[in-house]
């Protein structure tokens, strides 16, 4: 039979701010591998988290580029190109009348791009998580604020993060074990 393996510890709040001063102290500490769930948005966690600005909108310039640059090869090739026709006496690649496509194609490139980026960068989709069978963890979803800290950080050692946990102020610290 194979021995149980501790994934994480986790430590439940009731108060928004004692969350945020949790997680500053969390980060100063010196941990890396520690996320915070929350009912609803806390305005300022990501930066007491000190987590970084999200390449997201680098992902989302890319693609609306992307399609924009397509879009003009295409009407380009096929009108100057491929297969030219005279319509009227206009140019055979003619920019006023390509403005509409152009636009269509930025902007579904731009929501397709974002949409993947956003899945990509959130490693989704995830079909199980070690913390999903919680009662504590999924009170996450009503009135409590969840600070876990995984062991896959460098610093993580049980004992030390059970006891810098109850020195936060958690509420009914636990170990989950997978």
């Amino acid at each position: 039979m194979s021995e149980k393996k501790t994934v994480a510890v986790l430590g439940n709040f009731t108060d928004p701010n004692k969350i945020m001063d949790a997680a500053a102290k969390v980060h100063q500490s010196g941990y890396t591998e520690f996320d915070i769930y929350t009912p609803y948005p806390v305005h300022g966690l990501d930066k007491a988290m000190g987590m970084k600005r999200s390449i997201l909108p680098y992902v989302s310039f890319a693609g609306g580029i992307f399609g924009l640059v397509n879009a003009v090869f295409l009407i380009w090739w096929t009108g100057s190109v491929d297969y030219k026709l005279n319509i009227g006496g206009k140019p055979l690649f003619a920019f006023q009348f390509s403005i509409p496509v152009m636009f269509e194609l930025t902007v579904l490139l731009t929501a397709l791009a974002t949409f993947f980026g956003l899945w990509f960068l959130c490693g989704l989709p995830k079909w199980y998580s070690d913390l999903q069978d919680d009662a504590g963890f999924q009170r996450a979803v009503d009135d409590t604020f969840v600070l876990s800290i995984f062991s896959s950080d460098s610093r993580f050692s049980l004992d030390t993060t059970e006891k810098f946990m109850n020195e936060l102020g958690a509420d009914n610290v636990r170990r989950i074990e997978a």
